[in-house]
């Protein structure tokens, strides 16, 4: 074969390479530019969500700090940790003690209390009950819920139990941050809130309590049905 074919090949040998190098070029640049633009939204991920969850938080916070109570039917009390001497966690104590004000001021003519089996193995609902007894609330004014398990199940059960006496009304009774999410489950129940009394008992554990009640509220917001 003539060697004068030689410059030609290797010209477009040349040119074959440059627009590989181009293409290359090209492709990377694109990569470059995704990549840029994915760290972007990230970044601004990373900036939003945190606040729209302390904006959130604020707004549940702020919701059962705010009491308004007129008067209704029942006051139903939430159950917390009840201690290994069988007696209501001053948590728990906290809730309670609203109660007893709002009973004595005749907001409503019964308490409902409302828990389940706790680690320590008591029943919460008649530890509240008992509680309350001996704090001057007579026993005939106390509705005990054994079964209340968890928030959802305590208004389930709440409204069954005012439904089947011909009532509808209840007061929620319970830490500021637990308000927003028990109110919204009674609601879904079929109950009609008619207002909140937050506790007056605070610890530093209520910022991990605070920020989990956002994420229930969500979840109960998306998940619970009307009645």
């Amino acid at each position: 074969m003539s060697n004068t074919h030689l410059p030609a090949r290797n010209n477009l040998t040349g040119l074959k390479t440059a627009m590989a190098e181009k293409r290359h070029a090209f492709h990377h640049g694109l990569s470059e530019a995704h990549l840029l633009r994915s760290m972007r939204r990230l970044w601004i991920a990373a900036a939003v969500i945190p606040a729209i969850y302390l904006a959130a938080a604020g707004a549940v916070a702020l919701a059962g700090l705010h009491d308004h109570v007129t008067t209704a039917d029942i006051i139903v009390v939430p159950g917390n940790t009840v201690q290994a001497d069988g007696s209501p966690s001053e948590r728990l104590k906290s809730r309670l003690d609203v109660s007893i004000r709002l009973f004595n001021e005749h907001r409503a003519p019964k308490i409902f209390v409302s828990g389940g089996i706790g680690r320590e193995g008591y029943d919460e609902a008649a530890a509240m009950a008992a509680w309350l007894i001996a704090n001057g609330i007579p026993a005939v004014a106390i509705v005990q819920d054994p079964l209340g398990v968890n928030t959802a199940a305590t208004a389930v059960n709440a409204a069954k139990y005012l439904h089947a006496n011909g009532l509808h009304s209840a007061i929620v009774a319970t830490q500021y941050f637990h308000v927003a999410r028990t109110t919204l489950a009674l609601e879904r129940s079929g109950v009609d809130v008619k207002g909140s009394s937050h506790a007056r008992y605070f610890e530093l554990r209520d910022v991990y309590s605070l920020a989990r009640e956002v994420t229930g509220y969500v979840i109960y917001y998306a998940t619970l049905r009307s009645a």
